[in-house]
């Protein structure tokens, strides 16, 4: 049995109290076209005692993976653009906690099955591998990821968790996703974000 989803909602008590953090922060945009639409924040803000409220709610001890954007505020705008869409993480546990306003909230995270195989997932075992014509796991960014990414034919949106003000998500990493689109013009009214990425501790 695998957990695969939990959403917490009110997950904060002071929820405006994070944003204004987020505020104060430089969102730099990056020279050239970047994977994803949006910037993050210049500088990591990591929140006390988050890793362990998270451990609690899926039962198992978690650490931030090393090497992501793991608690770097992300601001997407209406105009941003990136060059792949549907992916999966490098972690055991991905999270989004959503910090737009309640008036400005839209879209969500976006789930896909990926239609030549069936999978909603990455392949974790032999008969994923056979379903998606694939030889070995080191094929899977490339052969199908990277080939499929950016292909309208190849997926299937099965779900949306809906953005909210103050909503905590957490999901497996390897199930196929894609950040709802961005809007607005501002750090006021734009799609703002707190990512997480966990491993397993110990």
């Amino acid at each position: 049995m695998i957990r695969s989803f939990l959403i917490v909602d009110d997950f904060l008590d002071d929820p405006m109290a994070l944003r204004e953090v987020a505020r104060k922060l430089e969102y730099p945009v990056l020279e050239g076209q970047t994977n994803y639409p949006g910037r993050n924040a210049s500088r990591r803000t990591l929140i006390d005692g988050l890793d362990q409220a998270v451990s609690s709610l899926v039962g198992e001890p978690l650490k931030p993976t090393p090497g992501t954007s793991h608690g770097k505020f992300r601001l997407t705008l209406g105009s941003d653009t990136g060059k792949a869409a549907v992916h999966i993480d490098p972690s055991h546990w991905s999270g989004i906690f959503y910090l737009s306003l309640p008036e400005h909230c839209r879209g969500g995270t976006d789930f896909y099955r990926h239609v030549p195989s069936g999978l909603d997932h990455a392949p974790y075992e032999p008969a994923h591998l056979e379903a998606a014509g694939l030889a070995d796991m080191s094929e899977v960014g490339e052969k199908l990821l990277l080939a499929d990414t950016n292909d309208p034919d190849k997926w299937e949106r099965v779900m949306t968790i809906p953005m909210r003000f103050n909503r905590l998500v957490l999901f497996r990493p390897w199930l196929y996703h894609n950040a709802g689109p961005g809007f607005g013009d501002s750090f006021d009214n734009g799609r703002l974000i707190y990512p997480l990425f966990f491993d397993r501790a110990g």
